[in-house]
């Protein structure tokens, strides 16, 4: 009899990618029956898995009751939280994670696979301490780590996908594109193609949760400087783009109210690596141990290409 896998977000990015990929293994499909977690069941992309013959529940991580009723009978757990913007965003996202991993104690899950960042504040000795989103799953980690329930760790690195949105490269007015950062050209982000890859690596541990137990997935392709991802969309999109440093008042008036987390995750990145200074190790040691090969930066920009 298969084992009832709940995935949470299982309409997003990371957890839709978890759901489609285990569908489509021969071995995973077999082992594990999904229940995908949404807050909105009647969307066009639940109803869609519906089609697909997985079961939709709906549960939301501030209703402790519901993550209950989503969990019962569950051996195993894929689960994120999402982060706010507001004073006390740590504190909620924090809270949220701690319900999320109690209920599943509490409902007799016998694995947990989080998604789960580095702490910021550890990490960088205290200089930046506004990171709130990575701090809070940090922390999250540390709590299910204590708890009597095995565990693993998914903890993607900067989203490919960004650079259709938020990191898209700007038109200059001349024909050409920038993209503008208060970093240095040399900074590396660990990129990874979420909605692509994200199961690749939370398959990994499906298939061999003993061996993973306990373990991090650094997940990303590769590092790329800012100038190296410049050069890629360029040579990908056949468009002029560049990277340019720019002063950090000059970054800061296009960012919104939650602005000082953007600029100290970047310096942060610059200063100390994505996930500290062991990053390339952790980053070649994840991919090497991925269910699958995981797309490059240059792959993903040609199977999605930016509306240059």
């Amino acid at each position: 009899m298969s084992q009832v896998l709940v995935v949470f977000g299982a309409t997003g990015q990371q957890g839709g990618s978890v759901v489609h990929f285990v569908l489509n293994d021969p071995e995973l499909s077999k082992r594990y029956s999904i229940r995908a977690v949404t807050r909105d069941p009647s969307s066009s992309t639940s109803q869609e898995l519906e089609r697909k013959k997985v079961e939709v529940v709906k549960a939301d991580l501030k209703d402790q009751s519901s993550l209950h009723t989503a969990m019962k009978g569950a051996h195993t757990i894929f689960a994120l939280t999402a982060p706010t913007f507001d004073a006390d965003a740590k504190a909620k996202e924090l809270a949220q994670g701690k319900a999320l991993a109690d209920a599943a104690v509490a409902e007799g899950v016998q694995y947990l696979i989080f998604s789960t960042l580095p702490h910021v504040s550890t990490i960088s000795g205290g200089k930046y301490t506004k990171v709130a989103g990575f701090d809070a799953k940090a922390e999250i980690e540390d709590y299910i780590r204590e708890l009597p329930i095995r565990s693993a760790f998914f903890a993607p690195g900067s989203f490919m996908q960004n650079f259709q949105q938020i990191m898209a490269p700007r038109p200059t007015g001349n024909g050409d594109y920038v993209i503008a950062r208060h970093v240095s050209p040399q900074t590396q982000l660990p990129l990874i193609d979420t909605v692509g890859d994200t199961g690749k690596y939370v398959g990994a541990i499906l298939s061999e949760p003993d061996k993973y137990e306990g373990k991090v997935f650094c997940a990303a392709t590769a590092l790329y400087s800012m100038e190296e991802i410049a050069q890629t969309i360029s040579k990908v999109s056949g468009k002029i783009v560049k990277y340019q440093q720019i002063p950090e008042a000059t970054f800061r008036q296009f960012l919104p109210p939650w602005g000082d987390m953007l600029v100290e995750m970047m310096l942060y990145q610059q200063d100390f690596g994505y996930y500290g200074p062991q990053t390339k190790d952790l980053v070649a040691w994840a991919a090497e141990n991925a269910r699958g090969k995981v797309n490059n930066f240059e792959e993903y920009l040609t199977q999605n290409p930016l509306p240059l």
